[in-house]
């Protein structure tokens, strides 16, 4: 594994430490990668904005509790998973 030094504002530092004690992360390099982690899936999915997440979240309150049970909703996400793992013929 590659090390990497970088120089933060104290507050910034700061932040992180408190979201270590707080048992969030282990480590600062915890943070960091989770960090470039949300970022990379981020950028692999311009099209989802911010706004495009509020508004889904807002439309599935209001759409209120599925009428579908557990395994049938499992089914369903596990036959979407499988469909997007399948190659583009």
């Amino acid at each position: 594994m590659a090390t990497m030094t970088i120089s933060l504002p104290d507050p910034m530092k700061e932040w992180i430490e408190a979201q270590i004690r707080q048992g969030d992360f282990a480590s600062t390099s915890d943070y960091v990668r989770d960090l470039v982690r949300r970022d990379r899936e981020r950028r692999a999915h311009p099209e989802l904005t911010l706004e495009d997440l509020r508004r889904i979240v807002d439309d599935a309150r209001a759409s209120g509790p599925s009428r579908r049970k557990v395994p049938e909703i499992l089914a369903r996400a596990k036959k979407h998973a499988q469909a997007d793992q399948m190659p583009d013929e």
